[in-house]
């Protein structure tokens, strides 16, 4: 796939707060790692969270969060992975392990809820696993990092059932002001991706605009989800310009007010600088 070119870059830094930068896509391998972190510090984006959704996606994400100081991670089981796994048990284990072994590790996430790609079948599995790791960010005080995808009534029901961990956040928030309200009045930072970008986003849009500014985050969710006018082409941290332009025009914000916000709340809701 074309890569798109480098927008201009932002006044003050900001930071990528959910990105692969271990996954290609289609045809297009993965970029390697000091070349993606060139190209975002370049514009602006001079820290980013490395998630792992699998077993190797996690132990992937220690390694480069070790070897690269503008990364930290984030450990877990996808909602869609946890019922395709042969030991539920043995997966968390090592999940655990990772994250709490290695001070590099900010975040217990992705996890989650997704009804659009798990069907019944796997429900009652991928709720355990949500609740599991809702557990393990609590008892080692990690970010919670949530994934929910058409799922946002049974995301609160278990989140309203368990004790919630002291920081936690809304990836790809994807839901409408009302959704967005109720995950603020339990503690939630909001995180936009280049979805809030899209034309039929207008929903979303409508959320971005009543989130206060200190819960506000942005991502990519590299590779995929890449902002206008680019979308359908292959999404890295180097094009967060794009979806931060895009948010200060929707809130009203000053650009510079807006960026040094993000990237103060973005040590908030991983536990401090790094």
């Amino acid at each position: 796939m074309t890569r798109p070119p480098a927008p201009e870059p932002l006044p003050h830094p900001v930071v990528d707060n959910h990105c692969h930068l271990d996954i290609g896509r289609g045809d297009d391998p993965a970029v390697p790692v000091p070349e993606a972190l060139a190209a975002a510090a370049a514009v602006g984006v001079r820290r980013i969270v490395q998630i792992g959704c699998d077993l190797p996606g996690a132990r992937w994400a220690v390694e480069a969060a070790s070897a690269y100081p503008s990364l930290v991670a984030g450990v877990a089981l996808h909602p869609n992975e946890a019922p395709r796994l042969d030991s539920l048990d043995e997966a968390m284990a090592e999940i655990e392990a990772l994250a709490g072994a290695h001070d590099r590790v900010r975040a217990v996430g992705e996890t989650g809820l997704d009804h659009f790609r798990t069907g019944e079948e796997g429900r009652a599995v991928q709720e355990e696993s949500f609740r599991r790791h809702i557990d393990l960010a609590k008892r080692l005080d990690k970010t919670l990092v949530i994934h929910d995808r058409d799922a946002h009534d049974d995301v609160l029901r278990v989140l309203d059932s368990e004790s919630l961990p002291e920081r936690w956040v809304m990836h790809c928030f994807s839901g409408d002001a009302a959704f967005a309200r109720a995950c603020l009045d339990r503690g939630a930072h909001l995180s936009f991706a280049g979805t809030v970008t899209f034309k039929n986003a207008g929903d979303l849009r409508d959320a971005l605009a009543i989130t206060p500014l200190d819960r506000v985050l942005v991502e990519t969710d590299a590779p995929y989800l890449t902002p206008t006018p680019h979308r359908g082409q292959v999404n890295a941290s180097y094009l967060v310009p794009l979806t931060v332009r895009a948010m200060a025009e929707v809130r009203g914000d000053d650009l510079a007010d807006l960026c040094a916000a993000i990237d103060g709340n973005t040590e908030v809701a991983f536990g401090g600088a790094w």
